[in-house]
């Protein structure tokens, strides 16, 4: 599959990814350089090449490591003032716009404003999938669900129905969709995927999520594929308790298949609070387990390429799979340490003790500063931000 163009973000010229469920605290995108990694090493734990440091140097050193850190969040907001302070005050690295967020904030205007505060382009994000998962569309109006589209219309004309309303997103300020969902199921309508999966078909997903990524990069929106490694044939809802997929090993030739093929196509990826047998030890879900995110970037445990793109976790804040199992620091601890590149949850109240807990895992060599510091010119890239290399 042909690799779309990296996505750049609205400051550079336009513009450059959720979550499990159709809730109201759902929440999970970017250019993937492909790059892959040296043979029998895993590029979660992998330290930085010297020539990507190097190229990366001036960009680094604009950010405290408390900011490296902030880089590597996206939160959810309340409205403008929530964001303009944990902007101006953390430089958090993301925003994300919820169904709980003041309305008035989708505005160019005003999200301009805020954008202003940051040190590097800031993401701000949103979950507009069409059908239920929908966060804009009192503002660019509604769209059916994936799986409605796939039954009506054809991936051309998806492609053409996706370029309006991206293009309206960004017009409003918005660099990143988490979406499309990517997910393989049969599932009932109204239950936690259903209606937002295109197909039980994995070939008829990938063709209408390609479309999806296709004409969200044309117009400079970033795109996510979700929720890694497959929520579709899971076992319950991840908002309420603990998901079980199938073992990896009956994943490969249904749920893995979209990823697979998506995974060089400029999206990012979102992992999902999954426990996967064959993967993920007992209570570790995909979306905070280093074995989950070393097959994504390694790809050789499901026949894909290597994956050099941002890496997103599902919402640790307001998912029940991760929240009876820890705290919000404790989760993005976790989740980067594991090798994500990116923490979600749908709240600034916890910012601060969530970077005091980082700074405290880099100082006692937890979380490896060189990590950090690779991930952190990751989603430069993805931002559209040029390193001079």
């Amino acid at each position: 599959m042909r690799k779309s163009p990296v996505v750049v973000f609205a400051v550079l010229a336009a513009v450059a990814t959720a979550c499990s469920g159709g809730s109201s605290t759902e929440t999970g995108t970017a250019a993937s350089t492909g790059a892959p990694t040296s043979a029998g090493e895993s590029s979660a734990t992998a330290s930085p090449t010297p020539s990507r440091t190097a190229c990366g140097a001036d960009y680094l050193g604009k950010f405290t490591q408390r900011e490296k850190l902030a880089q590597l969040l996206t939160v959810g907001i309340t409205g403008s003032a929530d964001a303009s302070n944990v902007v101006s005050s953390e430089q958090v690295g993301g925003i994300f716009v919820g169904s709980w967020t003041d309305p008035g904030l989708l505005d160019k205007t005003q999200l301009d404003a805020v954008k202003a505060l940051a040190k590097s382009p800031l993401m701000v994000t949103i979950d507009e999938e069409g059908g239920r998962v929908s966060r804009a569309a009192n503002k660019i109006g509604s769209a059916p669900s994936a799986r409605v589209v796939a039954q009506t219309q054809t991936p051309e004309q998806h492609y053409q129905n996706t370029l309006t309303r991206s293009k309206a997103l960004v017009d409003l300020g918005i660099t990143v969709d988490f979406a499309p969902d990517t997910d393989v199921s049969s599932q009932p309508d109204n239950s936690v995927i259903g209606d937002r999966s295109y197909s039980d078909d994995p070939q008829v997903v990938t063709e209408y999520a390609e479309a999806y990524i296709r004409a969200s990069t044309e117009v400079g929106l970033g795109s996510v594929i979700k929720h890694f490694p497959g929520h579709g044939s899971g076992s319950g809802d991840s908002h309420t308790g603990a998901v079980r997929t199938p073992p990896l090993e009956q994943l490969q030739d249904s749920d893995l298949v979209p990823f697979r093929n998506l995974v060089d196509s400029g999206a990012a990826v979102m992992v999902g609070h999954l426990d996967v047998p064959g993967l993920t030890e007992p209570d570790v879900p995909a979306s905070i387990s280093p074995a989950a995110m070393s097959l994504l970037r390694e790809g050789t445990g499901y026949g894909a390429p290597p994956f050099d793109g941002p890496i997103f976790t599902d919402d640790l804040g307001g998912m029940a799979a991760i929240t009876d199992r820890m705290s919000i620091p404790e989760a993005v601890e976790a989740a980067l340490v594991a090798g994500a590149d990116n923490a979600l949850w749908i709240s600034t109240d916890a910012v601060p003790q969530v970077l005091d807990r980082l700074e405290q895992s880099v100082a006692g060599g937890t979380l490896p500063a060189d990590r950090v510091d690779t991930s952190v010119l990751r989603m430069a890239r993805y931002k559209g931000v040029d390193l001079g290399c």
